[in-house]
C-alpha cells in the first residue's frame, strides 16, 4: 500500500517529465508509486521538489516548458507542426547544406537524415527516417554465445575466426545472431556477461582470433613462437575469462611490439579520433588505477577531467596500444560480415545490443552526463519476480538526450551497425520507457520514465536505413500495446520463444492457455525455441530448469514447479506428434525429440527462425540462470563438443535440414 500518495501538484510536475505516477503490472492492476519515489527520481533529472517553494518554482517550469522540444524525431511521409516560420538546414547525408523555409510545419517527404530547425520560437534538432525499414528475407539461421563457440585453433574461448568457420561451414544458415560483443573493461576481474559491459559502442577484445591478426602473420619466428606458448588450454567445462584475457593481453602486447608500436588513433582523415582516444585512455587509466572510475583520484573521474591530460601524456604508449586493439577487432568484424556475404547469406551477422552498461566502466565515464548514475534499469515486481528486478545498468537521461539531439545513441547504433546486417535491440520497450530504481533502494521502489519514442525510434531506423540493416526488438515479458503497435507500423521484427507462445486461456482469458501452434505465429518476428534465461531444449526436456533452481533454493515450492514442469513436457510431445512431427507422445529418444522441436519452429511463418546450438548438441544447462551470480556458471558454459565436431554431427545437420524445409514450405503466396 501507498504511504505517502502523489499529490496533483507533484503529479502534474512528474508527467511533464515523463516520470510516471502509477503504472499497470500484468494482470492490467493500476500500481500507485510513492511519492517519495517520484520526488527521488525528479531530482535524478535535476527537478528540484524538497520543499513547497521548490514545488511551486518546478510547477511554473513545468508548465512554461517551450512547446518546441529539443530534439524532434520524424517520419519521412508525415508532416509536423511546429510553432513559428523559420528554416531547416540539412547537417548531414546527401542533402547536407540545403535549407528549407518553413511556416508552422515540418512538410512530409524529407530525405531521411538530420536536420538544425531554427525558428522565431527556438532552436531544435530534426532526426527524420524512413516510415518503416523494407520486409526482411525470409530464412533460417543460428543464434549463438559466441563465448561458447570454441574449437582447436581458438584459444580457451569463441572467437571471430570461429564464427567465420561456421558461416562457411554452417549448413546453409541465412543469419547468425550474437550475444553482445561489446568491450569489456581490460583489467580483472573481466566481466563475464555479455549484458553488462563496460562500452556498447566498442568491441571486445576477447573475440579476437590471435592468430589471423596481420602482426602474428608478418611476425618473426621467434615472436610467433612466444605468442603461440600463451595460447591457454582447452577450455573445460568452464570458460575462464580473466585466464583467456591474460593470455590474450599479453599475445597482443608482444604483437603490438613487434608491428612496431604503431598509433591507430587516427580516423581515416589522419586526424585524432576522439572517441576512440577517450575510450583507450579509460582502458589506460583502468590498469592504472583499476577497474572502477568513481575510486579514481578526483581529478580522473570525468573525461575533461583536470589530470587527464597530464595522465594521457603519461599514458600515451598504453592509449596506443588499447587504440591498435579496438582496430585489430574493426578488421575481424569486417572480415566476418564479408564472409557472410561470400557465402550468400540472406541476411547476414545480427549483433545484440545490451539494455545498458557497466556504472564503472567505459561508457559511464565517457558518458555520464547523458546517463543516470543515480539509478538502475531494471523490472517491476511481476508473477515471476514478486520482488522485482534491478540490472545494475544505469538508464539514459531522456532530458540529456533530447538536448543533444540523441548524439550518443546515435554514435553507438551507428558504431554496432558498420558491421552487421542488423540489430537485436535487448529490452526492446526501454526505447518506450524504463523502469529506473534509485540507488539503494529495492526493485519495487522504483518507476517508469518515459523516453520519446519517436525521437528514439527516428535515430534507430534512420542509423539502419543508411547501414541496410534489419531491427529485431526483444519484446518478450509485459509490453504496453503501444509498443507493439509502433514496431508492427516501423516494421521492427518481434521475439516469438516457444515456451511462452500461448493461447488464452479459455476460461480466464489470461495469456496461460494451451500452446499456440507455430503455424498461428506473427509473421514479422523472429521465432526460437528458447532464449539464453531459459532452460535449452534438452533442459526442459530433463526438468533441469527445476532440479538446479530447487538445489540453489531458489523455489518454494520444488514438487509443485516439477509436476509443472512434466504437464508442460508432456503436453509440448502432444503438439509434436498432433503436427506429425513425431510418431508418439510417448517419444523418448532425445535427439528425435530436438530434431522435431526444430522442424515444428520451420513451420512458423515468421520472417526469421533461428536455433541455438546448445539446444542442438545435447546441453542441458542455460547459458545464465536469472536469480543467481556465482552459485552458478551464467555466461561460462561452453558448447559441449569443438566447432569442428559440432559442425559434422549428424544432429546439426538434421536441424539444418528441418529448418531448411520449413523455409521452403512457408514462403509467402506471390
Amino acid at each position: 500500500m501507498t504511504r505517502d500518495p502523489v499529490d496533483p501538484e507533484l503529479a502534474e510536475i512528474a508527467d511533464a517529465y515523463g516520470v510516471a505516477t502509477s503504472y499497470l503490472d500484468g494482470t492490467r492492476t493500476e500500481v500507485p508509486i510513492d511519492a517519495s519515489v517520484v520526488r527521488t527520481v525528479l531530482s535524478l533529472l535535476d527537478v528540484d521538489v524538497s520543499s513547497p517553494e521548490a514545488v511551486t518554482a518546478a510547477l511554473a517550469t513545468a508548465r512554461d516548458r517551450a512547446q518546441l522540444p529539443p530534439t524532434i524525431g520524424m517520419r519521412d511521409d508525415r508532416a509536423r507542426p511546429v510553432p513559428g516560420r523559420g528554416t531547416l538546414v540539412a547537417t548531414d547525408g546527401d542533402t547536407d547544406g540545403s535549407t528549407i523555409e518553413i511556416d508552422g510545419e515540418l512538410p512530409a517527404g524529407l530525405a531521411p537524415g538530420r536536420y538544425a530547425l531554427e525558428l522565431d520560437t527556438g532552436r531544435a534538432h530534426v532526426v527524420v527516417a524512413p516510415a518503416r525499414l523494407p520486409d526482411p528475407p525470409r530464412t533460417w539461421g543460428w543464434m549463438l554465445q559466441l563465448y561458447a563457440l570454441h574449437s582447436q585453433r581458438s584459444w580457451g574461448i569463441g572467437d571471430l575466426g570461429d564464427l567465420t568457420d561456421l558461416i562457411r561451414g554452417g549448413h546453409g544458415a541465412g543469419a547468425v545472431l550474437l550475444n553482445p560483443l561489446h568491450a569489456v573493461t581490460p583489467v580483472p576481474p573481466v566481466q563475464p556477461s555479455p549484458y553488462t559491459p563496460s562500452s556498447r559502442r566498442y568491441a571486445t577484445p576477447l573475440a579476437l582470433r590471435i592468430t589471423d591478426l596481420p602482426a602474428y602473420c608478418d611476425a618473426d619466428d621467434a615472436t610467433r613462437a612466444e605468442v603461440d606458448a600463451l595460447r591457454p588450454e582447452t577450455t573445460g567445462d568452464r570458460i575462464a575469462h580473466d585466464r583467456v584475457w591474460a593470455a590474450k593481453r599479453s599475445a597482443l602486447e608482444l604483437l603490438w611490439h613487434s608491428a612496431g608500436r604503431p598509433d591507430t588513433r587516427t580516423d581515416d582523415t589522419g586526424a585524432d579520433d576522439p572517441d576512440l582516444v577517450r575510450f583507450a585512455t579509460f582502458c589506460a587509466l583502468a590498469e592504472r588505477y583499476g577497474g572502477r572510475w568513481s575510486r579514481w583520484p578526483a581529478d580522473l573521474q570525468r573525461p575533461d577531467g583536470a589530470g587527464v591530460a597530464d595522465a594521457q601524456r603519461e599514458l600515451a604508449p598504453r592509449i596506443e596500444f588499447h587504440a591498435w586493439v579496438q582496430r585489430q577487432a574493426e578488421a575481424q568484424l569486417a572480415a566476418v560480415r564479408a564472409a557472410a556475404r561470400d557465402a550468400g547469406m540472406p541476411v547476414g551477422v545480427i549483433h545484440d545490443l545490451a539494455v545498458g552498461c557497466d556504472p564503472e566502466g567505459a561508457d559511464a565515464w565517457m558518458l555520464q552526463d547523458v546517463l543516470a548514475l543515480g539509478a538502475t534499469v531494471g523490472a517491476p515486481p511481476d508473477a515471476f519476480n514478486q520482488r522485482g528486478q534491478t540490472w545494475g545498468l544505469p538508464p539514459w537521461r531522456p532530458d540529456r538526450l533530447a538536448d543533444t539531439g540523441y548524439a550518443a545513441f546515435g554514435e553507438m547504433v551507428r558504431a554496432l551497425l558498420q558491421h552487421a546486417d542488423g540489430l537485436r535491440i535487448d529490452h526492446v520497450m526501454g526505447l518506450w520507457r524504463l523502469w529506473w530504481v534509485p540507488t539503494g533502494e529495492t526493485a519495487d521502489r522504483g518507476t517508469y520514465v518515459h523516453y520519446d519514442a519517436d525521437a528514439m525510434l527516428a535515430v534507430l531506423l534512420l542509423e539502419a536505413h543508411r547501414a541496410g540493416a534489419l531491427v529485431v526488438g526483444e519484446d518478450l515479458g509485459t509490453v504496453i500495446p503501444r509498443i507493439r503497435e509502433d514496431m508492427a507500423e516501423r516494421n521492427l521484427l518481434g521475439s516469438t520463444v516457444l515456451w511462452f507462445s500461448r493461447d488464452p486461456d479459455p476460461v480466464t482469458g489470461g495469456d496461460d492457455g494451451p500452446l499456440r501452434p507455430p503455424r498461428r505465429w506473427p509473421e514479422r518476428s523472429v521465432a526460437t525455441i528458447s532464449t539464453h534465461d531459459l532452460p535449452t531444449a534438452p533442459g526442459f526436456l530433463a526438468g533441469e530448469q527445476v532440479r538446479i533452481r530447487a538445489e540453489l533454493g531458489l523455489l518454494d515450492d520444488p514438487d509443485r514447479e516439477a509436476a509443472k514442469s512434466a504437464a508442460e513436457r508432456d503436453e509440448l510431445l502432444a503438439l509434436l506428434a498432433s503436427e506429425g512431427l513425431i510418431d508418439s507422445p510417448d517419444e523418448e529418444d532425445e535427439a528425435t525429440i530436438v530434431v522435431a522441436l526444430h522442424a515444428l519452429l520451420g513451420s512458423a511463418p515468421s520472417r526469421l527462425v533461428l536455433a541455438s546450438l546448445y539446444d542442438v548438441l545435447g546441453e542441458v544447462r542455460q547459458p545464465n540462470l536469472p536469480g543467481t551470480v556465482d552459485e552458478y556458471p551464467n555466461w561460462r558454459i561452453p558448447l559441449p563438443v569443438g566447432l569442428e565436431d559440432a559442425l559434422a554431427d549428424d544432429r546439426v545437420r538434421r536441424v539444418a535440414e528441418a529448418l531448411s524445409r520449413g523455409r521452403t514450405g512457408t514462403e509467402p503466396d506471390a
